[in-house]
């Protein structure tokens, strides 16, 4: 088979025309593995995710510009989603701040296109949230402390079958979960997760591990052993990482054995 190679600038400034056949060459390794298509009801799941997405980053942004406009006119709002929509609804009802007019009408346009996005948001989360529960994986793995339907729906929408990796180490290096290895010398000294992989279901997993590490500290008694443990002995934020990690090696375990969730022990 004959490689046509185009020689290209990377932003590095190299050339890609070498490349070109060590690509080839690797792809027909042995060694090498592929990910398997993604089913069509599966890639219609997902663009119900992205379309939420994109839509909860834009009220983040819409939520900055607003409370930045308030505070160029020496009005300034607490933190918080819900605090900006709070504020959007009274502004619309009437209640204005002491602003120019001009000012007031821009604050409205940014006001009515918020509260437009968390109608559409919310029904976004419906529709998710409802697939969910008529899909027997997504049911699942919703067994897991911390992994809602949203959670539930992207990761098995995105792996599909989870027998395509071998282990669930696998899984969690493959959503990019995993420390770095910065040994030498003999010594074993793990750097950072490498957050390579799907940034969305990371995202999501590590947002869930969260939740259940504020929920054992409010409440002590309803935490298994070993994230008791890992939270007494573990900075917070590395600690749901850590979490994070141990959930997704349960993910692989529950969807390629079809198994239901069990507490960790230790």
């Amino acid at each position: 088979m004959n490689i046509h190679t185009q020689r290209l600038q990377s932003q590095g400034g190299r050339s890609s025309e070498l490349k070109c056949p060590k690509a080839f060459v690797s792809a027909n390794s042995s060694t090498m593995r592929f990910f398997e298509i993604k089913a069509v009801d599966h890639q219609a799941v997902l663009a119900i995710h992205r379309t939420r997405d994109l839509m909860v980053r834009q009220r983040t942004q819409i939520a900055n510009m607003i409370c930045g406009l308030l505070r160029e006119f020496g009005h300034v709002l607490p933190t918080g989603v819900g605090v900006v929509t709070a504020f959007s609804k009274r502004h619309l009802e009437g209640d204005h701040p002491d602003m120019p007019d001009l000012a007031n009408g821009i604050l409205g346009i940014l006001c009515h296109q918020l509260l437009g996005l968390n109608v559409r948001i919310d029904g976004f989360t419906v529709l998710i949230a409802c697939h969910a529960r008529r899909d027997a994986d997504a049911r699942r793995l919703m067994q897991v402390p911390g992994i809602g339907p949203i959670t539930a729906s992207a990761i098995v929408a995105t792996i599909g079958d989870a027998k395509q990796f071998r282990t669930g180490r696998d899984l969690a290096a493959w959503q990019g979960l995993t420390p770095l290895n910065k040994s030498s010398g003999g010594k074993e000294r793990p750097g950072r997760i490498t957050k390579k992989g799907n940034h969305y279901i990371r995202k999501l997993l590590i947002v869930g591990m969260t939740s259940r590490a504020l929920m054992a500290k409010r409440h002590p008694e309803k935490v298994d052993i070993w994230t008791a443990i890992m939270l007494a002995g573990k900075p917070f934020r590395l600690a749901t990482v850590a979490m994070a990690n141990k959930a997704a090696r349960a993910i692989w375990a529950m969807l390629a054995r079809q198994e239901d969730y069990r507490q960790p022990v230790a």
